[in-house]
């Protein structure tokens, strides 16, 4: 048996979408920036997926910006912003420690190239960022605040109403990257006082190579693509026509399923969470529990097994799954994100992660529930660090 549980990674382009890209890779091929007739069905199937971007947000379509991937959404709103800002003598980016690499690398370019200073403020043992620390880090130099909306790597969702409104109150930019909870959640930009949001189409059904950054009106960051007109003279580049309208395709199809995949996912999650903890002893759930966790995602350590290990092992049996972040599996590092959660490095390296989606069913989840127990039982047998915690614990 395949099993697909790494949907946090990347997800299949749907076929509903790949149907509405194929006319513009030939029959529709007009470059949008061209004056005549033939171009014109390019820019309208441009501004179409615009809208239907826009919708699913509650944005304005003149909100929406594409980009060639959250990541380059995410620069342009950090980069962009800190540049600006100098104008106003301001130099101060709030993140958190917790942040996807595309947020924590350019915030450590910031520092180390444009010489911001960078607050990462803590997150408590489930993965939430406290209000109050966000307040507590502003001061009269501090040019941005970007906290991711829900993690990648446990699915903790964060109180990103509240601090749009703390930095509403305050007059503070918001940038959220939720390249993960758009995917999976109802986001409302106006109501809940985002300025800036990063979003990325191979997270939900949609082409990869193609995402976009929601700045609300008034929100100029400065450019960070230069070298044409395109998206208004704001991100230079020829669009990548197909992949836009594949991105619009998707997220109205997503839109339209939503709360019926919110509901499926939740119970099958909850399924394969409640069979870890009762097969497997020592099981530890990472992040937050119940509607304050993403809809697809499981993450858990296992003390006394590497995570790649596992890894290995459910590949031989035909499950894909994940240690955590998609852009950093090639490091042997423990995950940044279990360790701001106070775990140590020996459960933070055992752990894994599962995230499930449009082509996981029942009987995959119990497939990885026969599997896994037994896996993991094998792997500790052979591990001194197991032996060494039964003894700790008083079980051996």
């Amino acid at each position: 048996m395949f099993v697909y549980m790494d949907h946090t990674a990347t997800t299949p382009t749907s076929p509903e979408v790949l149907n509405a890209m194929m006319p513009y890779f030939s029959e529709n091929f007009g470059n949008p920036s061209s004056v005549y007739s033939f171009s014109r069905k390019s820019r309208a199937a441009i501004e179409k997926a615009r809208a239907q971007v826009a919708n699913a947000l509650n944005a304005d379509t003149s909100e929406i910006y594409f980009t060639g991937s959250g990541t380059e959404a995410d620069n342009w709103a950090l980069k962009g912003t800190l540049e600006k800002a100098k104008i106003a003598g301001k130099n101060h980016l709030i993140t958190t420690k917790i942040e996807h690499h595309a947020i924590l690398h350019t915030a450590e370019y910031l520092h180390k190239v444009e010489g911001v200073d960078v607050t990462y403020l803590p997150v408590d043992s489930e993965g939430f960022v406290k209000v109050e620390d966000v307040e507590n880090a502003i001061t009269d130099k501090t040019a941005l605040v970007s906290v991711m909306f829900a993690n990648n790597e446990v699915g903790t969702i964060e109180p990103i109403a509240e601090i749009g409104a703390l930095c509403r109150a305050k007059k503070i930019p918001f940038h959220t990257d939720a390249v993960q909870a758009a995917a999976h959640l109802n986001i409302d930009v106006k109501a809940m006082n985002i300025d800036m949001l990063s979003m990325s189409a191979h997270k939900m059904y949609g082409p990869k190579g193609v995402g976009a950054l929601f700045l609300r009106k008034g929100m100029r960051p400065e450019n960070f693509v230069h070298g044409g007109a395109q998206e208004k003279g704001h991100r230079a580049s020829t669009e990548n026509i197909a992949g836009i309208v594949g991105f619009g395709e998707a997220m109205e199809i997503l839109k339209s399923r939503l709360d019926d995949d919110l509901k499926i996912n939740s119970a099958r999650r909850d399924k394969l969470i409640s069979g870890i903890l009762a097969k497997i002893p020592h099981a530890k759930l990472n992040g937050a529990t119940g509607d304050k966790r993403l809809p697809n995602n499981i993450n858990f350590s296992f003390i006394g097994v590497e995570g790649e290990t596992l890894l290995l092992d459910l590949d031989a049996k035909g499950i894909s799954a994940s240690t955590g972040s998609a852009c950093s599996s090639e490091s042997l590092d423990p995950s940044h994100v279990l360790l701001a959660l106070g775990l140590k490095h020996e459960m933070a390296h055992g752990s894994l992660r599962f995230t499930i989606g449009r082509l996981t069913d029942d009987s995959q989840i119990d497939y990885v529930l026969d599997v896994l127990p037994e896996i993991v039982s094998r792997r500790r047998e052979m591990s001194p660090l197991w032996e060494d915690y039964l003894k700790s614990k008083g079980e051996k």
